[in-house]
């Protein structure tokens, strides 16, 4: 049984009220490690920590700070094998995919802003014969970074980084229920050479911790990725506050296969862009939309590649999906498989948990499932189920394929597939959507924005955006 630790002003620090929350291994179902159960006194600490180092961290200037981050993103890969198998443990997922993709992508993060504040650059505007204007930009100060459990490491790291590189000190929040590669990131940060009190990392509850941090008036700028109700109360505190806000939240992603797609290359990609990580992740597609003429043949092709897909044991090499992340979420989906049987569904396979043999039959496995025969309007079609579960329907012209496509409060990521150009770039422009993939899924350019439309969120991610949300832009203007 091992302790999950804050990292606070350098230390590892259990909780100031001394309780813990259990840490459960999805493929199991079973306490596997204890996590310090924080409060607002906690987060307190760390703030004041965060404030005594800031002017350290700043003085260390842009190389300084990079060459922190390169170190730290070093570390992270020196261990890439065991950061990978304890992101699996506590997540769920497999372990060739925490391997292949989640650690990576951390370190990935790391070395692109610790190389981004290094070629930045600053606008400058000249009024004829009157004055130069220049814009100069300042860290916040403290912020805070509150990041979810779908991936882990992934997303905490795709918040600090850009945080610590503009010079800023973070009071970070990692998801209760998969803290722990940020804890094993935590052992590393000395190693890598910064500075106490830069980093400090709060376990704990969202209504304990995440609620202390968006309260707290020492931390100026929040960002959160996460529900679209906890967003909403992130919201409501920090908004009177003026804090700045980056909200990155739910989707109701719609995936839309045109008749003339390279049908092969679609229908692999629609079984990962369906069902990676469990369904666990913010852009999966769940709901797939295709053109009448193909529908039958894809819906018999797509089912058959489901069917196939193996859950099982993620320490296997073999297994295709996990387990889902815990017991609460596995009846959650669950429960939106009965819901759409009610509402008039059919379930072409999955639909069920899976019981898996040994050690792993209490484990949290649900099978791929996909259903048809459902409207635009169900719930099913309208709510986040953030599981294994997809639905497919007909459309018949790009009008209808759009009306339906952006007919949810959400906005965050779309798919089209289709070989004429004319009406990739019409689908495109017209989709409500943060991001459009035309013939291919999760591609990422981290210089590119990131972020959702609607209730998928507010602001945007990645690149200079993100650089730009953790410092403050001044105007300078010098007359000639």
């Amino acid at each position: 049984m091992e302790d999950i630790l804050n990292l606070i002003n350098g230390a590892l620090v259990p909780a100031a009220g001394g309780t813990w929350i259990d840490d459960h291994e999805p493929a199991t179902g079973r306490v596997y490690a204890r996590i310090a159960d924080s409060d607002e006194r906690d987060v307190a600490a760390s703030v004041k920590a965060a404030q005594d180092a800031f002017p350290t961290w700043l003085g260390m200037g842009r190389e300084g700070r990079s060459q922190v981050l390169h170190r730290l993103a070093e570390l992270i890969e020196q261990d890439l094998e065991a950061f990978a198998r304890a992101e699996s443990r506590d997540n769920g997922k497999p372990v060739h995919l925490a391997r292949k993709v989640d650690i990576p992508r951390a370190v990935a993060n790391f070395r692109f802003f610790a190389s981004a504040i290094l070629h930045e650059q600053s606008e400058a505007h000249l009024m004829d014969d009157v004055a130069v204007n220049y814009t100069d930009r300042s860290p916040i100060g403290v912020v805070g970074c509150i990041s979810p459990w779908n991936l882990p490491l992934y997303l905490f790291t795709w918040k600090i980084a850009p945080a610590l590189a503009a010079g800023n000190c973070v009071v970070a929040k990692p998801s209760e229920v998969t803290p722990m590669t940020a804890y094993r990131m935590a052992q590393l940060c000395a190693k890598a050479g910064m500075p106490p009190g830069t980093l400090n990392i709060v376990h704990g509850l969202g209504p304990k911790v995440g609620a202390a941090i968006t309260e707290h008036p020492e931390i100026k700028a929040i960002s959160f990725t996460g529900g679209t109700r906890t967003g909403q109360q992130i919201a409501r505190t920090a908004a009177p506050m003026f804090k700045k806000l980056s909200l990155e939240l739910g989707g109701k992603n719609p995936v839309v296969i045109f008749a003339d797609c390279d049908f092969e290359e679609m229908l692999r990609t629609t079984v990962l862009s369906s069902f990676r990580n469990q369904g666990q992740i913010c852009l999966c597609g769940s709901r797939i939309l295709v053109e009448r003429p193909l529908y039958e043949r894809f819906r018999d092709a797509f089912v058959e590649r489901v069917k196939a897909l193996r859950v099982g044991d993620p320490a296997d090499p073999g297994s295709d999906l996990g387990a889902v992340v815990s017991g609460p979420h596995m009846e959650k989906v669950l429960s939106y498989i009965t819901l759409a049987r009610e509402e008039g569904g059919t379930v072409l396979c999955g639909g069920e948990r899976v019981r898996l043999a040994g050690d792993l039959a209490d484990g949290w496995y649900i099978a791929p499932t996909v259903i048809e025969g459902l409207g635009p309007a169900c719930r099913t079609n309208q709510e986040e189920i953030f599981g294994p579960v997809v639905t497919i329907a007909p459309f018949d012209t790009e009008e209808e394929a759009l009306s339906v496509a952006n007919g949810t409060p959400y906005g965050l990521a779309s798919v089209l597939w289709t070989n004429d150009l004319k009406r990739a770039h019409r689908m495109a422009h017209r989709l409500e959507s943060g991001i459009v993939w035309v013939n291919c899924w999760m591609v990422r350019d981290l210089r590119t924005p990131f972020g959702g439309m609607k209730q998928s969120g507010v602001g945007r991610e990645g690149g200079v955006e993100a650089l730009r949300f953790f410092t403050e832009a001044k105007n300078v203007c010098i007359k000639l």
